[in-house]
């Protein structure tokens, strides 16, 4: 059979194939923000909490998340079918719009991987490896399988029935993340020295290259979720460019006026804030509309990032403050920015279209916020329940490199609070792993 006969297309085809790869890059990114963003006694820690979700998330897709995201709806808009668990059924002759199916599968794969990655950062520094190694597949199967059928999946609810936009994933990607990650934070409960010790960045460096790989893996994101070589790619394209820089600026304005200082990890949460926003609404607003979405979260995610401080929960590496906040932002705002030359129909409020969008938009974030919170709430707790989520307290105090691991990410002869490692702590950490 030919290509021709197929209907795939080999402009589209091998421009999925890159913005997969550059999708997949993310998640290492991640691990290096986020790695950069702890203290050193828990910076492997940290960055294998990103890595095995790579491992634990195919494994889950390919068994039955595909299947029950993107097959056709069996339940009311809630969820697909398994005639394709194990992806049965599916081949190189198979074939979704242009792109192989396989390809489109894999594609979608890699959105689901960083998803779970991003929720280890709300509750860094104190959870079980083992209890997260549990999670991170259940949470894959009951909270982002659904959720991405509701907004992406062939009869999914928000998709069909309530006509929500969303083009890259502020709701199945970021919105569920960061409330994930908000009810992560409160089964676990604060750090040990939360509010009281300093607990900052321990490599800035780290962090930045950690941002830049996000950025431009970002582009793969948002840009191949056109599914497509074309003019709405490279609208995408542009769009996410756009919103990442106005984002870094928003932020520093912040910083230097409230502080007197732009930081390092300002621009980098910045820009990070801004390509959060702009991933539902970069298939839906122009360019100006763009500039005002990043804009808008740069701003209000640098102050958002501090509510934990005043409402008490240890949302460690900010994930509530940027996903939460900035995907809110994002998926809220194309009710008012969308324009029918991106849309193909759809307007916002300030292109004449009222306020209906922007009501379907509202509805779908606190569906989905409330279900990704309330479910997520009850997996934590379960485990907890089970075999203990939170890490010991002598393992969180030495850190959890040594404890867990029994590596140490720098040969300084040194933990996380500037202690000499003796012979006993060495053996208590090796001692830990084997009981």
């Amino acid at each position: 059979m030919t290509l021709a006969a197929q209907g795939i297309d080999t402009g589209d085809t091998a421009w999925l194939l890159a913005a997969t790869a550059l999708v997949l890059l993310m998640t290492p990114g991640l691990a290096l923000f986020y790695g950069g963003m702890v203290r050193t006694k828990s910076v492997l820690n940290m960055l294998m909490m990103s890595f095995v979700s790579i491992a634990l998330v195919t494994v889950v897709w390919l068994a039955a998340g595909y299947s029950l995201a993107f097959s056709d709806d069996s339940f009311a808009g809630l969820i697909g079918g398994l005639e394709h668990a194990g992806f049965e059924g599916l081949g190189p002759d198979s074939v979704h719009g242009t792109v192989p199916t396989l390809l489109f599968a894999t594609f979608q794969l890699t959105f689901a991987i960083i998803t779970a990655a991003l929720i280890s950062g709300a509750i860094a520094d104190r959870a079980k490896f083992a209890a997260w190694l549990v999670f991170v597949p259940v949470w894959a199967l009951l909270v982002y399988v659904p959720v991405a059928h509701w907004v992406w999946g062939p009869g999914g609810w928000i998709l069909d029935k309530l006509g929500a936009l969303d083009f890259a994933g502020g709701l199945p990607v970021e919105i569920t993340s960061g409330a994930s990650g908000l009810a992560l934070a409160l089964v676990l409960g604060p750090r040990l020295g939360f509010k009281k010790d300093a607990m900052r960045p321990h490599n800035l460096p780290m962090v930045v290259l950690g941002a830049g790989l996000l950025w431009f893996g970002w582009f793969g994101f948002n840009a191949g979720s056109a599914l497509g070589a074309n003019g709405l790619a490279a609208a995408a394209f542009l769009n996410t460019l756009a919103a990442g820089c106005t984002g870094l600026l928003g932020w520093l304005f912040v910083e230097q006026k409230r502080d007197g200082h732009p930081t390092t990890l300002g621009a980098a949460s910045g820009a990070v804030a801004g390509l959060v926003a702009i991933t539902p609404s970069c298939g839906s607003v122009s360019l100006l509309g763009a500039l005002v979405v990043g804009l808008a979260a740069g701003v209000v995610c640098s102050y958002a990032v501090g509510w934990k401080f005043r409402l008490n929960y240890d949302d460690s590496l900010d994930v509530v403050g940027v996903h939460l906040v900035g995907g809110v932002i994002g998926t809220l705002l194309i009710g008012v920015f969308a324009e029918k030359a991106m849309t193909g129909g759809t307007e916002g409020l300030l292109y004449g279209g009222g306020l209906g969008q922007l009501g379907r938009q509202l509805v779908a974030v606190l569906a989905v916020g409330a279900y990704a919170f309330a479910v997520t709430y009850g997996i934590g707790k379960g485990i907890d329940k089970v075999m203990g989520f939170r890490a010991d307290e002598e393992h969180e105090h030495t850190g959890l490199d040594l404890t867990v691991h029994a590596e140490t990410a720098y040969d300084h002869g040194v933990l996380g609070h500037g202690a000499p490692v003796s012979a006993s702590t060495v053996h208590s950490a090796q001692k830990a792993r084997t009981t």
